[in-house]
């Protein structure tokens, strides 16, 4: 598997330091607000990313850091008179409930900066001990000037980073660029004990100190939005080398911004879309549909005529998966490959399904390349139907498809939906005014007689017949149970 490293910048074989073991950090939410449309697009990323290991045979050990001592936070809860505690953990529950919604896998913990305290404290300490950080009468700075890589991720040198950077205007620092470890504080509503008295940390430490306390080694991953490769990334490379003495993480990855009609969201201009209101308005298939059409690492430009489209392919998805397994239930129920509802193998049907399927696989391998996994799946499905439209499929194979496809769907986060029966009802009447039966009143009753038809078919041996209909509702979600000895068949929703 390729995978773009943002600090080599070119594509790298992807080699994790443990063979089946990868070890992920993501920077997380600083939930002083609402999650948007933009955390969403690089979460979604890099949960396919973590899914498709998964899927190769890897264990990822996911850690999200969850930023709850911030200047951000601080001036919210100020304005609102609210407690940061609280805040923050409401917060950030709606975020995951959300993010699930979405079918991010969560990660395996979600460390908070205000739980990690002492780990941010001993690494500060140990920097200003290895000479790489000082004390002034603000806080404690890292010198930029004792790490000759800095700026090796950013592509900048430190006269770009002193020119093009904004920074407070504090004579006591060394350098203007320097950068907070520990902000002194004095009665402020977030703040800690220290050897370097009462404060808070500044931001990129948490990311440091947090990573290693729970990898313990070089990090395989680390991930989060292009905007963070400066000053964020760039200075939790500073200062985790420096204070260990080692490579801090052997893979950068990063996600392309999102922008809501060719421009940066900003409440100010009225385009700021939160997670909450995307999803009141949008299905969460076609919303993660939608994020994985395009590139990861490419911009996006969130679109509604865009995500009216995601939701007609995915009930196109879900349609042609339903096509399948009706072609594929003759089979799983003991029809066999050959005779009514089996043909013999297709070869070139075999050829070009086999070759797709690969290609699926392959065009993740490329750097998750989504966009054209996502069109080799619709022409798998296509390639399918067609076959299937055709008479007497190859029954083998379709099994083998179904599979492929279902393998797809779970890299890609895509779920079927769960349709209650009342959804299902057109389908079911149609089935068994198909069949000669006459419109019941209820869908149950409708289901009641087709397993009523199904199991007089099964009586008089009419095989054919009684496949037919355990499979056509097993194309609809409708499970048919023979059950011995408690009054025959029963049925269940998938």
């Amino acid at each position: 598997m390729r995978l773009y490293n943002s600090l080599s910048k070119r594509l790298e074989e992807f080699s994790p330091l443990e063979e089946k073991r990868v070890v992920m950090y993501v920077c997380g939410l600083t939930p002083y607000d609402s999650a948007h449309i933009g955390h969403a697009r690089a979460f979604v990323s890099f949960d396919i990313l973590k899914r498709h290991l998964v899927k190769k045979g890897f264990s990822v050990y996911h850690i999200q850091n969850i930023t709850d001592v911030d200047d951000k936070i601080i001036k919210r809860c100020k304005e609102a008179g609210a407690d940061p505690k609280k805040l923050t953990e409401t917060n950030h529950a709606e975020a995951l409930e959300q993010f699930g919604k979405l079918g991010i896998i969560p990660a395996d913990i979600y460390p908070k900066v205000t739980e990690h305290i002492p780990e941010i404290i001993s690494m500060v300490r140990t920097l200003v001990e290895r000479g790489h950080a000082y004390e002034t009468a603000s806080g404690v700075y890292f010198d930029i000037s004792s790490f000759q890589a800095y700026g090796s991720l950013s592509g900048q040198d430190l006269e770009q980073i002193r020119a093009g950077s904004r920074f407070d205007v504090d004579e006591s620092k060394k350098d203007a660029a320097d950068f907070a470890l520990w902000k002194k504080t004095s009665g402020e509503i977030i703040e800690f004990d220290s050897p370097w008295g009462r404060g808070r940390p500044g931001w990129h430490i948490e990311c440091s100190a947090m990573s290693q306390r729970y990898a313990r080694n070089t990090l395989d991953i680390h991930g989060g939005a292009r905007d963070l490769i400066f000053p964020h990334h760039e200075n939790e490379i500073a200062q985790s080398e420096a204070a260990l003495g080692r490579k801090f993480c052997n893979y950068w990855v990063h996600t392309g911004f999102l922008t809501v009609e060719g421009e940066k969201m900003s409440k100010s201009l009225g385009n700021f879309i939160t997670l909450s209101q995307a999803l009141a308005n949008h299905e969460p298939n076609a919303l993660r549909l939608f994020y994985l059409q395009a590139h990861y690492r490419s911009p996006l430009d969130y679109d509604e005529d865009a995500l009216e489209a995601s939701h007609e392919s995915v009930e196109r998805i879900f349609n042609s998966l339903g096509l399948i397994r009706e072609a594929e239930g003759p089979a799983a129920a003991g029809a066999g490959k050959t005779g009514e509802w089996g043909g013999g193998a297709d070869s070139e049907f075999r050829r070009k399904s086999d070759e797709l399927i690969g290609l699926f696989q392959r065009h993740l391998e490329d750097d998750l390349n989504t966009p054209e996994a996502i069109a080799s799946l619709f022409s798998l499905l296509r390639i399918a139907n067609s076959h299937i439209s055709g008479g007497r499929p190859d029954a083998e194979q379709i099994v083998k498809v179904r599979k492929a496809v279902g393998d797809m769907l779970w890299v890609l986060g895509l779920v079927e939906p769960h349709k209650g029966l009342e959804e299902k009802a057109q389908a079911i009447f149609g089935l068994l005014a198909e069949l000669g039966g006459a419109r019941p009143a209820t869908p149950e009753e409708a289901l009641t007689s087709l397993i009523a038809m199904r199991d007089g078919a099964r009586a008089a041996k009419d095989f054919r017949k009684s496949d037919l209909i355990r499979a056509r509702l097993h194309g609809m979600g409708i499970i048919v149970e023979d059950k011995a000895g408690l009054g025959g068949a029963r049925w269940k929703l998938a």
